[in-house]
């Protein structure tokens, strides 16, 4: 921080005796030592105030920030709720409006009735059995036959 060299310290060393004197120079360089230690820590004391308060600023920036991000979140699923509700709703009343003007499930009933019932002249023809195959049959889905075991 300060540039001085060995040989002016040693001049104001000698300075300091001189105006001081012998006697109280050891106590006055002990005040020095103590106001200079204070100095530092007062010094250390205020870069890392500093260094506090610049790092809560970036913290609170990165608050601010967060919380934007999470306002716009919730705006977004706000948004999209508010959708889903109201196509179930558009949903659910297509269904309250075809139940409450007789819509599809009573003309379903009475395209049911204008079919003859089954095993009548008119009813359509039931298939039977399925025709064979021309495949060989490989007889997979049928138990193994035991092998016949017999003395002769």
């Amino acid at each position: 921080m300060f540039d001085i060299a060995f040989s002016e310290l040693l001049l104001i060393g000698v300075v300091a005796l001189v105006v001081i004197g012998p006697e109280r120079l050891p106590k006055v360089a002990r005040t020095m030592g103590h106001l200079f230690g204070r100095m530092q820590r007062y010094a250390t004391q205020v870069k890392a105030d500093i260094n506090r308060e610049m790092e809560l600023s970036e913290l609170s920036k990165v608050k601010t920030e967060f919380e934007g991000a999470a306002r716009e979140f919730q705006r977004d699923i706000e948004t999209q709720v508010q959708e889903t509700e109201s196509d179930i709703r558009k949903v659910q009343d297509d269904i309250d409006r075809q139940l409450h003007s007789g819509g599809d499930a009573p003309s379903i009933a009475a395209a049911d009735k204008d079919q003859p019932a089954p095993g009548s002249p008119g009813a359509p023809e039931v298939a039977g059995p399925p025709a064979p195959s021309p495949q060989l049959e490989l007889g997979i889905d049928e138990p193994a036959a035991q092998p016949k075991s017999g003395t002769a």
